[in-house]
């Protein structure tokens, strides 16, 4: 049974840290009062301005998520970070602390870090993490960055989540510069190239950008960028970026449509949750373990005993 967790809801509301920690903890654990407090902080949502961050692993986007919080604090704004970490076999927990990649701003008291496992999302990006956004965003988090697990192609779930989603990659990338093809290439609205100081630099750029040549969406084209984020080159003009796609969204009612996009997959995801647990009572458990003999002497086939299960199950209803 999940251990029910005392959340005061007006505490959140006022951006209290340990409130938001708790908060974020119930809907990571399924708590039973999660739900609640979800429906009761959704009208004060939809402020917070969301930016994924993600790319392959190895590629800096720790680096560039942190010097993008202290651009945004210079600028006096709030901000929450959701680090999505591969989930633990053992613990089912995110295995990668809190603060343990971005030293510029995990003392600012302006800035909220919080690491969640990934939960075996294929995208890197579980659905309780886009709870736990809109958590912070109910906070008065004016920015929201969503820096995923980084697994390559697989991170097309940043692209429902965010409002901009950002592709990190490095001069080394030439199988994820391939890979855009069939995956990256249609989430990204902005190219990073960072650690941009090694050699191949230029020639990576120049990749990304003959493949730009055949991609606009609404007249929007992704820009391709340079950065040394470790020492902070180039930041600013990813903030530049951010904020022009913003402002191009906003113009042309592209961003209303990725929120609402955005909505409608979510509740399809908590229907399908809320139907799955419906569906698998013990009963029909014990009802697929009961033909599983049958089906490997091949009595039987997996479409059969799907469609006796479906059946089951309008047959209760």
């Amino acid at each position: 049974m999940a251990r029910r967790t005392v959340i005061d809801l007006e505490r959140v509301i006022a951006g209290d840290r340990i409130a938001m920690a708790r908060a974020i903890t119930a809907i990571e654990s399924d708590a039973p009062d999660s739900d609640s407090l979800l429906r009761a902080l959704f009208r004060r949502t939809g402020r917070a301005y969301r930016i994924g961050v993600t790319g392959p692993p190895g590629a800096g986007k720790s680096t560039i998520t942190g010097k993008l919080a202290a651009h945004y604090r210079r600028q006096e704004l709030n901000v929450g970070i959701i680090a999505v970490d591969p989930t633990s076999p053992f613990t089912g927990g995110a295995l990668l602390g809190d603060r343990v990649r971005m030293t510029d701003v995990e003392l600012d008291s302006g800035v909220f870090i919080r690491s969640m496992a990934s939960r075996g999302s294929l995208g890197g990006l579980s659905k309780k993490a886009t709870e736990a956004a809109d958590i912070l965003d109910a906070a008065g988090m004016q920015i929201v960055l969503l820096e995923t697990v980084g697994v390559g192609q697989s991170e097309l779930d940043i692209a429902g989540a965010a409002d901009t989603t950002v592709v990190v990659l490095v001069p080394e990338s030439g199988d994820s510069i391939q890979a855009m093809k069939a995956g990256l290439m249609e989430i990204a609205d902005v190219f990073v190239l960072n650690k941009s100081d090694r050699e191949g630099a230029d020639q990576a750029v120049t990749a990304i950008q003959l493949i730009l040549n055949f991609r606009s969406i609404d007249g929007w084209v992704p820009q391709v960028l340079q950065t040394v984020a470790s020492e902070g080159k180039g930041v600013t003009e990813l903030a530049e970026a951010v904020m022009k796609h913003r402002r191009f969204l906003e113009g042309h009612g592209a961003l209303e449509e990725r929120r609402i996009a955005r909505m409608r997959r979510h509740i399809t995801e908590l229907v399908a949750d809320r139907m799955r647990e419906d569906f698998w009572t013990d009963e029909r458990r014990r009802l697929l373990a009961d033909r599983l003999e049958e089906l490997m002497r091949r009595e039987t086939n997996p479409y059969e005993i799907a469609e006796e299960l479906i059946a089951h199950f309008h047959g209760q209803g």
